[in-house]
């Protein structure tokens, strides 16, 4: 008897990839489109869960490969993880990185479980990672062969429980070789090579997302070096990103690097780059996915956002959950808000927020 698999067709190439893949392996496959309540633009209010285009690229997916294709509502619980924690990280003066969430909460939380209710053995996605089952029975996490396309970093976060019920068929293979599948079975014809990365944004930034929403008007206040000297005057903190360079707006001998959201005072703290360097960070909330929590210090690779190469650091726990990390060399914006992973090697060790 087959082994049956559901694979998260998200309406892109890499998805449809992955399910082609496993069909040609022999596994019975189910295709999972899931509606996050956010396919269409703002303001197109046709009839109740209409079909979007990329709905429609899914379904056209799912035919060509010859595999059913169920649609899941989990447009509550997507809004409630992970569009309210978005608005709310902005609101504390962070900025959130809501693919990390939606991978822990939404793919492989809420619809994993809808998928181990169907009674299939394993959820599959388009992710460029591995997972390996050690000797001792835990599962480790690790980069996907295509180190430019390596996404180990948006699943720092999954447990050992979620790690067991995971495929990813995808992390064997580089982008190059996964478009040139996706050529030979005829999917590049109906679908978009990339799925956007902020899904539910259909506004022209995030930042119109978030002046669109009542909740987070934009709230005007001072512009200030890192003396303290007011220098100008900005739209609302929600619209800026530590490290950021371009838009804000003030003339200066050199450009000016956003360097801190001072939440509390409303103010947008600018300075040059050099000022953005720091040595060290504090991470909060650290999910651990193959080791015991460290008891003493441990030499890691740190990556503190997804572009980042990450870097050598030495990792000090100040209880289960919470960690110094400091730097052999500084780095550029450490910004509050954004997951830090730890590795050894190719070896996610795990991950946790930047305070």
């Amino acid at each position: 008897m087959k082994t049956t698999v559901a694979v998260a067709l998200s309406g892109g190439l890499d998805s449809a990839v992955a399910a082609a893949l496993l069909k040609k392996k022999s596994y019975r496959v189910i295709g999972l489109y899931f509606q996050t309540g956010y396919e269409l633009p703002p303001g197109d209010s046709t009839p109740p869960r209409p079909l979007s285009r990329i709905h429609t690229r899914a379904q056209m997916a799912a035919k060509q490969i010859g595999i059913p294709l169920e649609v899941l509502d989990c447009s509550q619980p997507f809004e409630r993880e992970v569009v309210r924690y978005f608005i709310d990280t902005y609101r504390s003066g962070k900025t959130p990185n809501p693919c990390v969430v939606c991978n822990q909460c939404i793919k492989f939380g809420f619809i994993l479980d809808r998928a181990m209710a169907l009674g299939v053995s394993a959820l599959a996605t388009g992710h460029y990672a591995r997972i390996r089952q050690e000797p001792n029975g835990r599962f480790c996490l690790l980069k996907g062969v295509d180190r430019a396309k390596d996404q180990s970093y948006f699943l720092a976060r999954l447990s050992q429980k979620q790690l067991s019920r995971v495929l990813f068929p995808l992390g064997t293979y580089t982008k190059k070789q996964v478009r040139e599948m996706a050529e030979a079975w005829g999917f590049g014809t109906f679908m978009d090579s990339e799925s956007q990365e902020l899904c539910f944004v259909r506004h022209p930034s995030y930042k119109d997302f978030l002046s669109s929403l009542a909740e987070v008007p934009p709230k005007p206040g001072p512009i200030v070096n890192t003396r303290g000297d007011i220098i100008g005057h900005h739209q609302g903190l929600h619209a800026y990103t530590v490290g950021q360079r371009r838009g804000i707006g003030i003339p200066g001998p050199e450009p000016y690097y956003v360097i801190r959201l001072d939440n509390k005072q409303n103010r947008l703290v600018i300075g040059s780059k050099s000022e953005l360097a720091a040595t060290e960070c504090r991470v909060t909330d650290i999910n651990w996915i193959e080791t015991k929590v460290p008891d003493k210090p441990i030499s890691v690779q740190t990556r503190i956002r997804y572009r980042h190469q990450e870097a050598a650091s030495t990792l000090t726990p100040l209880g289960p959950s919470t960690a110094t990390v400091r730097f052999s060399e500084a780095q550029y914006a450490i910004t509050p808000g954004q997951a830090a992973v730890f590795y050894k090697g190719e070896r996610v060790l795990g991950g946790g927020w930047i305070a």
